[in-house]
């Protein structure tokens, strides 16, 4: 028994000390404001629309989003484009449909009610055009990378020089908030890369906030109505408490009074 004892005491002082060492290591990811974080938090409409973009100008050449429609851009909750931008928007876009009355494949415009294209005809394509290695699709990538929105937000800013000792193959390049620091996605972003159409200054920071909350609200679409359900459900439980503690006052008052 004692021995037992002894080997739990140690276990515990190891595992500590281990958990220590790991919190230690754990890389601080950069921090910014987050609209849409809280209770209370909404989107920014305006981040919304310039990160979608940076996602058109920047990443869509690699990265797909494939459970996102154009009609979705003008949904209530999201960039809230406007209708009739959204079908521009769409129809910039050659969409593959068919057959025809021929039996033939044929090219037409976009329209709301489609899939965002494809970068690629399919997986193999994708990895063929980048050294082997396969870009994410973006759709949910904010929930599927732990750290979240301030892992992404800190990787687009994290690219520098690899530190002395460490070599790089080729195609490879060091980044501090990767895993492992090395990625295959070079640096894509640069001071003024795109021109917001709202005259915002398209700094490398302002372009990773915009496309990390586009990202966001992807992965999140009703995040918005979420918060509005839960406010109200919490207003209906206070409600509720106070009525039911009032009428538990009123039952208890009779029975003391009858005592």
């Amino acid at each position: 028994m004692i021995n037992f004892f002894r080997i739990s005491f140690l276990l515990v002082i190891f595992l500590g000390f281990q958990f220590s060492s790991n919190a230690d290591e754990k890389i601080e990811y950069l921090k910014t404001d987050w609209s849409f974080k809280g209770m209370f938090g909404k989107f920014d409409r305006a981040a919304l629309q310039r990160g979608y973009q940076v996602y058109q100008e920047v990443c869509s050449s690699c990265h797909s989003m494939k459970y996102l429609s154009y009609r979705n851009l003008a949904e209530e909750g999201g960039p809230e484009f406007s209708v009739e931008q959204a079908k521009a928007i769409a129809a910039s876009f050659e969409v593959k449909d068919g057959p025809n009355a021929d039996g033939e494949m044929f090219m037409r415009p976009g329209r709301l009610s489609d899939k965002f294209v494809m970068p690629y005809e399919n997986e193999k394509a994708a990895q063929a055009a980048n050294g082997g290695a396969y870009p994410p699709d973006m759709s949910v990538l904010v929930k599927a990378r732990g750290g979240g929105v301030d892992y992404i937000y800190s990787l687009l800013q994290g690219y520098e020089d690899p530190p002395a000792g460490i070599t790089l193959d080729d195609g490879v390049y060091y980044n501090k908030y990767m895993y492992g620091n090395k990625i295959k996605m070079s640096n894509q972003l640069s001071d003024g890369l795109v021109e917001y159409s709202d005259g915002t200054n398209a700094s490398v920071e302002q372009m990773s906030k915009d496309v990390t909350t586009f990202l966001m609200w992807t992965a999140e679409p009703h995040l918005e109505t979420r918060h509005k359900m839960g406010f109200k459900a919490i207003i209906y439980l206070t409600i509720l408490t106070v009525l039911v503690y009032f009428s538990m006052k009123r039952i208890w008052s009779r029975i003391e009074t009858k005592v």
